[in-house]
């Protein structure tokens, strides 16, 4: 029974309060009500605090989408990490497309020389996808989960005590309003009892009424000082949570170096991977590059695929180029050159020489002949041929 009248009072003690608070947050509201303000100092600390929260889940969450465009792999991911289980591992986009490239150029023979470009271009791009794997991880485990522990962690934190602050505040405030209210009514008793009043029951009631109130006078006063104190201990709990905020900022600036570390080693993995694909596929001469898109420049090879930096292929055992330094020796020389042809090639009209895959022919450069063409020679045959069905021979 004691326990029940306990919790009755002070169930009923915590509605006043709340009572209280809230006519004192509406009168404040509409301008019926002085209010405390906070130092400028504090009001300059929450107003940090709030926007690096907002810049924080703004970064953090744009991070996620770079890291992971998948907004419905992004959602299994924080299911999965709401109920603390490990997400399955799932194969990325460079290694999905390597792998596919690597069952192509299986299928295609890796004795042909467009099979055998495939499958090195399909190891190369699941060694990126490790790479961007591995930059996954690092940046989520030194960038996000910091990122995250402020939002989920510090700031709730700082968030609380924000919120018993403005309660404090609101209840300082309700004090000095019941105290002047009480002042107010003492000085009009005082007024209305100095009068010339008529009869002892009279003069009995009103000096009781102002005992009355000067009992409730002091123990406003009373309730004000506690309230005061209550208030600036909290200022000066919540100051302290908030001078961490700088704190917070060098922190996240050491993670921000580990984010930037993390993407530099990924783009220089990336980087040496296709400098070494490119070394083993060569490239095209210049001129074949820049003059690719145009309907009328050199004809392209139907077994060719669309990546810039593939080239004409060779042998099962190695994949033959045309290095852009040897074509550009042979237009500056007056000499000629053995070259293996490496596609058929159909002459569009008498100046040009058609061509047999594997056949080998006489090359050579005339002065004023389109950058992207040889005169070859077969025999009594000559006409103009196309650089890029060409492999020049040692």
């Amino acid at each position: 029974m004691n326990i029940m009248d306990f919790n009755v009072k002070k169930l009923a003690a915590d509605a006043g309060t709340f009572l209280s608070r809230a006519v004192q947050f509406t009168e404040e509201k509409l301008g019926q009500a002085e209010k405390t303000e906070l130092d400028a100092h504090l009001e300059n600390l929450l107003s940090k605090a709030e926007c690096t929260k907002i810049w924080t889940e703004k970064i953090m969450k744009q991070t996620e989408i770079l890291l992971q465009p998948n907004p419905n792999a992004r959602i299994e991911e924080f299911v999965y990490e709401k109920l603390d289980r490990k997400a399955p591992s799932r194969i990325n986009n460079p290694e999905l497309l390597g792998q596919y490239m690597i069952d192509a150029g299986t299928e295609f023979g890796p004795g042909t020389a467009y099979g055998n470009a495939l499958i090195k271009c399909g190891e190369t791009q699941k060694r990126i996808g490790t790479a961007d794997r591995e930059l996954i991880q690092t940046s989520a485990l030194n960038f996000l989960t910091p990122l995250r522990n402020f939002i989920e962690g510090d700031y709730k934190t700082i968030a609380k005590e924000r919120k018993l602050l403005q309660n404090k505040r609101l209840d300082l405030d309700a004090a000095k309003t019941r105290l002047k209210k009480a002042k107010a009514a003492e000085t009009r008793s005082s007024q209305l009892n100095s009068a010339r009043l008529e009869g002892d029951n009279i003069m009995v009631n009103f000096s009781y009424m102002l005992n009355f109130l000067h009992v409730k006078w002091l123990k406003s006063e009373q309730e004000l000082r506690i309230t005061q104190s209550e208030f600036d201990r909290q200022a000066e709990i919540t100051r302290l949570l908030l001078e961490g905020i700088s704190s917070t900022h060098a922190h996240h600036l050491r993670c921000l170096n580990d984010f930037v570390e993390a993407q530099m080693t990924y783009y220089a993995q990336c980087y040496q991977y296709m400098l070494d694909l490119q070394k083993q596929l060569g490239s095209f001469p210049s001129n074949y590059l820049s003059n690719n898109n145009q309907t009328s420049g050199t004809p392209v090879p139907s077994a060719l695929p669309n990546a810039v930096g593939s080239s004409a292929m060779a042998s099962p055992s190695g994949l033959g180029i045309t290095p852009a330094s040897n074509v550009t020796d042979l237009k500056e020389s007056s000499g000629s050159r053995k070259a293996r042809v490496l596609y058929d090639y159909d002459a569009a009209n008498s100046t040009e020489l058609s061509l047999l895959a594997d056949e080998v022919i006489t090359v050579f450069s005339v002065v004023g002949m389109d950058s992207d063409w040889l005169m070859g020679e077969r025999g009594n045959q000559k006409g103009k041929v196309p650089i890029t069905y060409l492999e020049l021979l040692n």
